[in-house]
């Protein structure tokens, strides 16, 4: 018989099964919860889109649907961190989620009734305001609901549910408005959609207790950026991650790519919206049934340059299905970042700072999407018309120029942060 093991041996990773995580009662709530809120949230997105410029064909209108949801980041992302650290975060998701359902209430007696367009802004307030309250309560929340060797298959399979949420989302909103005619019946799903994700959330039996409870002070409100600063893996995974969605984000300019460069119909816009997301499903699924990644930070790396050089591609492409093709392959790579990134800022963090940290990242990243397209943009147009050149060569430039900017972000966090090149599997 082989000799029992000694308290020196290595630890034995547990068997490989992706589907053990969705055998956790508590997760699978929260996962289907999840599913089915996220899938309304994006049907709200096509909805508002569709109403504000039928009602006032505007596009400046449409602009300001992305600052008023911004402004709740930039206002509520510190005090949300500190309310998921020092409340009960179930009842944080169950109250903001409550809230939602409140705010889609309201959009859709707007709709209905055709009250002016000042009133959608104040309801896309309300609900950015709850999403910012949201999203740190609720990331927090999942390691209580899976053991510590599992979290980074929930995390994938986190992934997988929002990426499919985000292809369906927009095609089942359109097609309900094209049949409709109208916004409001994809705002009244949202409100079902909102309570059966307060429903699946009531019914999780565990809970998160708080130890101690910190006054909210500049100090106490801060901890979040000083943890990140002071971690070197944890600082440059969102460093990494955040010059790549600055720089790298081609997803801003692809109406006039669809249109200027490609050739191709509304259509062909909507297949191309849809690669990155369907590129970012089928790698969250293949990576749910793959052991956790031996060497997590090389993984990143690489994806993050394989995404930049990808975009540079896309940026030169003159061919549809070409681009098509870059696109997804944009999203399989982006998603192998994400994994990584979101399930090191949960482990690698301590349990009374896992909010703030989690309001840190996503105020870095979310903000970080809308300053991209800003980006994108600007370049395009000082390339283009501003130097007596077309906007399709300006667009060209704008994406190239982001794609190598992306690499070269990807050399510096190498060099910068050696310990983040050195971290192995995810699941320890």
């Amino acid at each position: 018989m082989p000799p029992p093991d000694t308290p020196s041996s290595p630890p034995v990773a547990p068997p490989h099964d992706p589907y053990a995580v969705l055998r956790n009662r508590d997760y699978l709530l929260y996962l289907i919860g999840r599913l089915v809120a996220v899938l309304g949230q994006q049907m709200v997105v096509v909805a508002v889109g569709w109403e504000l410029y039928e009602r006032t064909h505007s596009a400046m209108a449409l602009g300001l649907v992305g600052l008023t949801q911004m402004l709740p980041m930039i206002l509520g992302t510190l005090p949300a961190g500190h309310v998921a650290d020092n409340y009960p975060r179930k009842q944080i998701i169950a109250v903001t989620t409550g809230i939602l359902a409140l705010a889609s209430l309201g959009l859709t007696l707007i709709s209905a009734f055709q009250a002016p367009v000042f009133w959608i802004y104040v309801c896309l307030f309300v609900m950015g305001m709850a999403r910012t309250f949201l999203w740190p309560a609720s990331s927090s929340f999942v390691p209580h609901l899976v053991p510590r060797h599992l979290f980074s298959r929930a995390v994938t399979w986190n992934s997988s549910t929002f990426q499919l949420s985000s292809v369906a989302g927009p095609a089942v909103g359109g097609a309900i408005i094209a049949a409709t005619e109208s916004a409001v019946p994809a705002y009244a799903f949202n409100i079902l959609a909102a309570l059966t994700y307060l429903t699946m959330i009531l019914a999780i039996r565990r809970k998160h207790a708080v130890a101690m409870r910190e006054p909210m002070t500049l100090t106490s409100l801060g901890a979040g950026f000083q943890f990140v600063f002071a971690s070197p893996v944890l600082f440059a995974t969102i460093t990494l991650d955040l010059f790549a969605v600055l720089l790298g984000g081609a997803t801003a300019l692809l109406p006039l790519y669809a249109k200027d460069i490609l050739g191709v119909s509304p259509r062909g816009l909507g297949l191309l919206q849809a690669a990155m997301p369907a590129g970012a499903m089928m790698c969250a699924l293949f990576l749910a049934h793959r052991p956790p990644l031996e060497k997590a930070g090389r993984a990143m790396l690489w994806a993050v340059t394989g995404f930049g050089l990808a975009t540079i591609g896309f940026g030169c492409s003159r061919w549809f299905y070409v681009s098509f093709a870059l696109l997804v392959f944009c999203g399989v790579l982006d998603n192998i970042s994400v994994v990584v990134r979101h399930t090191l800022v949960q482990l690698l963090t301590p349990d009374d700072k896992r909010g703030r940290v989690t309001a840190v990242n996503s105020l870095f990243i979310g903000t970080s999407n809308e300053l991209g397209g800003f980006r994108a943009g600007t370049v395009a147009h000082w390339f283009g018309p501003a130097l007596g050149n077309s906007i399709a060569f300006g667009a060209v430039v704008s994406v190239v120029s982001g794609g190598v900017g992306t690499i070269l972000a990807v050399l510096a966090v190498a060099w910068l942060w050696p310990e983040l090149r050195r971290y192995g599997r995810l699941d320890v």
